[in-house]
Formats: structure tokens, sequence, C-alpha cells
């Protein structure tokens, strides 16, 4: 099962407008449960580190903390799983990591999508949704079309990456995504606590009306 509310923040310390850090308590103390730590350019002993911190801070709040890249790092850090990157081993991860870990793999293509593990895999992720200033040239926005054919294409549950707001919810939500990931938006902002309020009310809104 997915943390709840189902939006998971991707690290990136070169956009943080503050230490990384501080920007995760913020978005913790704003309503964030599920954090990736991302920052491959770092060695790996200061990823570990890193994310050790910040399954610390996670920690009072009942949230869960996760690394995107390598699961053998994800099991030396200690954090609750990882996200892979496409065409990764999931079986192999998951065999390491347990049955209780997230596992999660990127996909950009819709063949990635429906190829996908279902037995192994917890969540993936489509992008770009839209369009987004932090990861640029990985193709056209998928728009609410695309997102709806990535979803009808697996069961695994789907999450929306790229240009995600609060105003891009509502057309996630249409599309039948599982939840969201954000990176920049909360990186960026000048306030990430009141950054991650939003997208947890615009979030919560959606599934009012869904119902």
């Amino acid at each position: 099962m997915l943390p709840q509310p189902p939006i998971l923040l991707i690290t990136d310390r070169l956009q943080a407008r503050a230490p990384l850090p501080e920007v995760v308590a913020a978005a913790l103390e704003g309503g964030c449960r599920w954090i990736s730590v991302r920052e491959k350019d770092l060695p790996q002993a200061e990823q570990i580190a890193l994310a050790r911190t910040l399954l610390t801070l996670a920690f009072p709040f009942g949230g869960r903390v996760t690394l995107h890249g390598a699961f053998d790092l994800a099991v030396e850090a200690g954090v609750d799983g990882v996200h892979l990157p496409a065409g990764s081993d999931v079986g192999q991860a998951r065999s390491r990591l347990g049955p209780g870990a997230l596992i999660g793999l990127s996909t950009h293509t819709l063949a990635e999508v429906a190829a996908a593990d279902a037995r192994r895999l917890d969540y993936l992720i489509a992008s770009p949704a839209f369009e987004t200033r932090s990861k640029p040239g990985y193709g056209p926005a998928l728009g609410e079309a695309g997102l709806r054919e990535r979803v009808a294409a697996t069961s695994v549950p789907v999450l929306a990456l790229g240009g995600i707001a609060p105003e891009t919810i509502a057309p996630c939500r249409a599309a039948g995504v599982a939840g969201i990931a954000v990176m920049g938006a909360v990186m960026r902002a000048a306030d990430p606590a009141d950054e991650m309020r939003a997208l947890c009310r615009a979030w919560a809104l959606g599934e009012a009306e869904s119902r």
C-alpha cells in the first residue's frame, strides 16, 4: 500500500533554496509522508548518510523514506524501499529488500509501463506528466490523455511526475493515477511547507469529488 497521502517528494539539493534537511522537514510539517532521496551525484557514503538523516526527520511523522538508485544502497541505508531506473531487475530488488519494502520503477514509454512486473512492484512513475523545469528533454508532456493511457496499460499503481502543481492535480485524478510525485515545485518553494499543504489539499479535494 502506498503512503498516504500518495504524494512522493523527490529530493534535489541543487534546486533547494535551503539545506535539504530543512526543506524536507518543512515538507513533512506541510503533510508530506513519503520522501525519496535522489542525489545520485553524491558519493555512496554521503547518499547513505543523507538518507539516514531524512529517516530521522520522517520518523515522528510516520513518514517513509526511499532511495532513488541501486537497491543495495537502499539496503545499506536502512530505508523503506527503492525507486529503480527503467530496465532494472525488479525481481532481484524485491528478493533483496523483502515483501514489506516500497519498490517503484521509472517509465518513459507505454511499452515500459505494459511490461512492468505487477507481482513485485508497488508503483510506477510516468513522466513527464506536464511541462517541467526540473527535467526537460524527456519527451513531450503526457497530459491527461497520456496518463490515462498508461494507467489503462497496467495493474500497477501509477504516479504522475513532471509539472505537478495544485492546478494540475485535477487532470491527474481524472486520468486515474494513484498518486503524484513532485520535486522542483517543493525544492524551489520559498515556503516548502505551504507548497506541500497546497498539494495535499488539492489531492484531498479531488478524492472527495471522486466519491
